[in-house]
């Protein structure tokens, strides 16, 4: 079955060919845009909600980049790269703006390297262990269709600097959905092993979507994409049962703690160095 329906359907509305944040253009989504707090929004909240926004992306830019030489083709290792690359890049506009909001004057390098475990608000599915490809491939598929719907509400937001940054996010975003559906369709109709590695992808997935939803309530548009992918591949439609928990209020998987480590290591070694 050919796939590319589903991959075309998904494209629509979204055929900018701008896709790395910072592989092929390097403009500033935030050149001229006003930094001032405006008056009516909770600064206390928004730099939550930075924060928040922020972990996701810096734990899954993390995760994707251990598939460097580790990736099935080398054009796929190329391709997960630099889809981190644009989730570390929305990262660290998104700590910005929230050192900003809270009235800290952290940097980036603040809430990337020098808060613990329990002090991140990602959600858990990020910070699981990558496993298989199908299994990394489910992750992208779910959280970049839960994450896009997130952005593009959050384009109209009354912070003009979020609203930036989500507008450029929108567009990269987009691509990470295409890519993880188009390689879905790939293994969930390839071979016999591939569909069976896919299917167990969707029932170790399925338990943290209640968390997202929780978090941000897009179900709607993320079962919608699951459906339209699912009964592209032939593969079953996920039967989700949530976990107890939640990353947002800091309740983390035994697995981000050696994830941050890894990450840190280097910064609080050294903590006044630069690079």
């Amino acid at each position: 079955m050919s796939d590319d329906h589903v991959y075309m359907t998904l494209a629509e509305g979204h055929e900018d060919d701008s896709r790395w944040a910072y592989g092929t253009g390097f403009e500033d989504p935030l050149h001229g845009v006003d930094t001032t707090v405006p008056d009516g929004v909770d600064a206390a909240e928004l730099a939550a909600l930075c924060v928040a926004l922020g972990d996701d992306a810096l734990v899954q830019a993390q995760r994707l980049g251990e598939w460097t030489t580790r990736a099935p083709e080398l054009e796929e290792e190329v391709a997960l790269a630099n889809i981190g690359l644009d989730l570390l890049g929305q990262a660290r506009l998104l700590y910005s703006r929230a050192g900003q909001a809270d009235g800290t004057g952290r940097d980036e390098d603040a809430y990337a390297y020098f808060r613990d475990a329990d002090h991140f608000r990602n959600v858990r599915l990020a910070e699981l262990p990558n496993g298989d490809f199908a299994f990394s491939v489910v992750r992208m598929l779910l959280l970049s269709s839960w994450r896009l719907a997130q952005f593009q509400e959050l384009t109209s937001h009354p912070d003009p600097v979020l609203s930036a940054i989500a507008a450029k996010g929108v567009k990269e975003l987009a691509y990470h959905r295409q890519y993880a559906a188009e390689w879905s369709v790939r293994l969930g109709d390839g071979t016999e092993e591939s569909h069976r590695r896919m299917r167990a992808a969707l029932e170790q997935t399925a338990p943290y979507l209640g968390e997202m939803f929780t978090a941000y309530d897009a179900r709607d548009e993320v079962v919608a994409v699951l459906r339209q992918v699912t009964d592209t591949a032939g593969l079953p439609m996920p039967v989700y049962r949530p976990l107890p928990g939640s990353g947002r209020a800091g309740e983390h998987t035994e697995h981000l703690a050696p994830l941050l480590a890894e990450l840190q290591s280097v910064a609080r070694a050294h903590p006044e160095a630069t690079w």
